[in-house]
């Protein structure tokens, strides 16, 4: 078989996941000293080095994705619900007591609230037509047999 085949000027190319030498020297080196890298970071750590402290904490804990938020939105029983439940996330963000970020995500989850809402009516006027022409058919029907 030849190395460069019909269709494939630059050969097989390098096996997938393979590393070249100066990586793999890299690697041994940097697996034999992280041992004692990491214990030197520890101990700046702990004798108040702020960065050293910045550094191992961010690694050892990750940032929170998201927090409990305390609003109290009204209960949403109807579309019109809604309004109340964007102008409190709006005063809340305004007073301070949520970020934008919160506020946004609030009301992202409102406009949910508002589709379901609107879904749940869209399907009761297919279902009221629906009826509607069922009712008509039968009518024309009777209308037909009676001629």
């Amino acid at each position: 078989m030849s190395k460069f085949e019909k269709g494939n000027p630059g050969g097989p190319g390098r096996p997938r996941g393979s590393r070249n030498s100066v990586n793999l020297m890299l690697d041994q080196v940097a697996e034999e000293g992280v041992a004692a890298i990491v214990r030197k970071v520890m101990a700046a750590a702990t004798e108040g080095d702020v960065s050293a402290a910045r550094l191992v904490l961010s690694r050892a804990w990750t940032a929170p994705k998201g927090r409990p938020l305390q609003v109290d939105l009204p209960m949403i029983d109807t579309p019109d619900d809604l309004l109340t439940a964007h102008a409190v996330v709006a005063m809340a963000v305004s007073d301070g007591r949520l970020t934008a970020q919160e506020g946004a995500s609030l009301s992202t989850m409102l406009e949910t609230h508002r589709r379901a809402f609107e879904l749940v009516a869209q399907e009761r006027t297919i279902d009221d037509l629906d009826s509607r022409v069922r009712e008509y058919r039968d009518e024309l029907k009777e209308i037909k047999d009676v001629k």
